[in-house]
């Protein structure tokens, strides 16, 4: 990859969560009658939800972006055999993320009874995603453990990403404990916005030194 795509594909890292969060944002704000929180992100892109284009747009632009950077940082790794599972992650929830935005769930507020296929998928993609998230970073943390120290090493991110990941685990484990409580929007997106928080802090570091990536692991 040249220079300026590996930089373009490093962007990506920065504009998918952008997006995404932006998305979100203006989508919670649009359902008149309901607090920004109150509806869960899956929900914004619901048919009954209104202007459910703008999350299904969040969604698709994080999942494509998502991919791109997966390969930067796969590429800034050290390619194939020494970057390690952890790249191939992320651009799996990249993925994962296209595929729960186009198969969308059948309401905007969690409605008991039955449900359409795509509203059973679309759950289930959730979870592996759910999943991927916490996954994703602890090993990219134990692969940045193994960098030599010095300016520019990756290892002074693998706190960060083990610190995230916890906080992600954590919030999670809440929100599934009470899907339809009161916080379970607040904890939702806490637990989605972090590990993008991560990504795109990444994806900046990636997009100054493209070529500049770590060591080959021992």
């Amino acid at each position: 990859m040249s220079v300026f795509g590996a930089r373009a594909a490093a962007a990506a890292g920065i504009a998918g969560p952008a997006a995404f969060t932006a998305a979100w944002i203006a989508g919670s704000l649009r359902q008149a009658g309901y607090a920004p929180t109150e509806i869960q992100l899956s929900g914004l892109a619901a048919p009954d939800a209104r202007d459910p284009w703008i999350m299904i747009a969040g969604f698709l632009a994080l999942g494509g972006c998502t991919i791109a950077f997966g390969q930067a940082l796969h590429d800034a790794l050290g390619g194939r055999g020494r970057a390690g599972p952890a790249p191939r992650l992320i651009q799996a929830a990249g993925a994962l993320t296209i595929a729960d935005g186009l198969l969308r769930r059948d309401h905007m507020l969690l409605v008991a009874g039955s449900a359409s296929w795509h509203s059973h998928a679309h759950d289930v993609i959730s979870a592996v995603i759910y999943v991927d998230l916490v996954l994703a970073p602890n090993l990219l943390a134990a692969r940045f453990g193994r960098e030599p120290g010095g300016r520019g090493s990756w290892r002074r991110w693998q706190m960060t990403l083990i610190g995230a990941a916890a906080v992600t685990a954590a919030t999670l484990v809440a929100f599934g404990a009470d899907t339809s409580g009161p916080g379970a929007g607040i904890l939702q997106r806490i637990a989605v916005t972090t590990p993008l928080a991560v990504l795109a802090a990444m994806a900046a570091r990636l997009v100054r030194a493209p070529a500049a990536g770590p060591a080959p692991a021992g």
